[in-house]
Parts: C-alpha cells; structure tokens; sequence
C-alpha cells in the first residue's frame, strides 16, 4: 500500500477542516478530489496536502470543492406550495408566531432567504427568524452578500421577486430586510451540537453525498432537536427510508413529523 493513500488524505482533510471524509460515499468523493488535484497539476495527495497547508487559496477552493453547493429559490416549488398552503398554518397553529426554523446545510442562502420571503405571507417580517448554518465559510460569506444569478430566482413568485430584489447588472440583489431575518453560522452536521427544541428543520439534498450510516445519524439527531410536532422538510432526491423505525411521522412525501 503506498504511504500517501486515500486513507492519508482523509486523515490529513479532518485534521485540517474537521470535514469527515469517512461520511461520504468514497468512490464518488475520490473522483471529485483526483479531478481537483489533477486540474491543479499536483502530483499525489503528500503534495496536494502541502499545498493546502501553505496556500489559503487553494485551501478556500478545496472547502468549496469539496462542500458541493448547488441551491436555487424555491427548489421544487410545488413543495414549497405545501409548506405554504399546509405546513406553516399548522406550525402557526401549534406554536404561535415566533417559530424556531433552522436551515442546515443552507449554502448560499437561497433556501433560508425563501424561508422568511413565504413566512413573509403569514407573519410580518419582524417576527421572522431563520436560524441558517454551512461547513463552508466561503459559501455563507456569499449568502450574506445576496447577489444572485437570474438562474437561482428564477423559481422566486413574481411578486415576492418584485418586493424583495433589485436586478444589478444581470444579477439580482435581495432586500437587506430579507437578510436581517437571517442569523448565519459556520456548523458540521457529523461534529457539531445541533440546535435544540426546533419547530422546523429544512435539509435538502446534502445528504445524498452522504453513507446511510451518516445519514441515518444525522436524520436521528434532527429528530432529537425537533419540538414534538415539529417538522424536518427535506430534498426531492432524498428519502428517510427508516423513518417509521426513527418514529418520525410522514406527511407527505418530503416532509416528516415528530409526533405530540
């Protein structure tokens, strides 16, 4: 076996970023860290590793890489019809108007943005709340900014749109009273304490990077830091497959409860 393998790498990455690679589906990992390397011109990981060491460049476009960011407003918007129509009336009904969301593995901020735009719909602004956390401190830099490409509003209602953002250049700007809605904090979902006592939990397709085990670990814990009557609302990729065996109560196909 020779003396820098993948093994080596994986070790080297936790003790540099605390990011696990053990938690993610290896051969799909290794293939998208040998392109970087290789796009780079580095020859092997002992190399690749100095060079993450001594070049915050290069260490930044790693984390990045690496964190796999693809977001856009109101992904799947027929689920997010759900969540208007259904899930935040109920929320609101349950536990009164300043409700407890956190959106985890948030990325660029398209997702906990569109969070307070539809709440917007049931409760004034100031009463509105996201508590949004990412691995990746480049991404959540980008997510405090709030300039996006036409392609990432393009699922955005036209009048929520026309309210909240202001077109510069071919980029799209939202409204600084959207973004003070948001609190942003760097957090890793196989390392970190979660939030405790949330009303709404939304995750959407990051888990699918991860092994079941992962997975199976961090839907437990979310299950844990739900309210009774809480809801987890995840991506259209992903499914609970044990859900029932969490105890979590399936409302329809993306979201799941914890019962009363």
């Amino acid at each position: 076996m020779p003396l820098y393998d993948y093994d080596y790498l994986k070790k080297a990455v936790y003790d540099l970023t605390k990011i696990d690679l053990n938690a993610y589906k290896e051969k799909q990992m290794k293939r998208r860290i040998d392109t970087l390397i290789a796009k780079n011109k580095i020859q092997g990981y002992d190399k690749y590793v100095a060079a993450l060491k001594s070049d915050k460049q290069l260490f930044d476009e790693f984390v990045n890489y690496l964190t796999i960011n693809v977001s856009e407003f109101y992904r799947n918007p027929e689920q997010w019809e759900i969540m208007d129509k259904t899930v935040f009336p109920e929320l609101i009904q349950k536990f009164g108007k300043n409700l407890k969301i956190w959106s985890a593995a948030c990325s660029t901020g398209d997702e906990p943005y569109s969070l307070v735009m539809a709440l917007s719909r049931h409760l004034p602004l100031n009463q509105i709340k996201i508590y949004a956390t990412d691995i990746d401190k480049q991404v959540i830099e980008k997510a405090k900014q709030g300039l996006y490409a036409e392609k990432s509003v393009a699922s955005v209602p036209a009048d929520l749109k026309k309210k909240y953002f202001t077109k510069v250049g071919p980029s799209y700007q939202i409204s600084n009273e959207i973004k003070s809605r948001v609190e942003f904090k760097t957090h890793n979902l196989l390392k970190d304490t979660y939030p405790s006592r949330c009303d709404l939990i939304v995750c959407r397709n990051v888990l699918i990077y991860f092994t079941e085990e992962a997975k199976d670990e961090v839907f437990r814990k979310y299950y844990d830091c739900l309210k009774p009557g809480g809801v987890l609302f995840i991506g259209s990729t992903e499914q609970i497959v044990n859900y029932k065996e969490i105890n979590y109560v399936r409302k329809s196909s993306f979201f799941y409860e914890k019962p009363l």
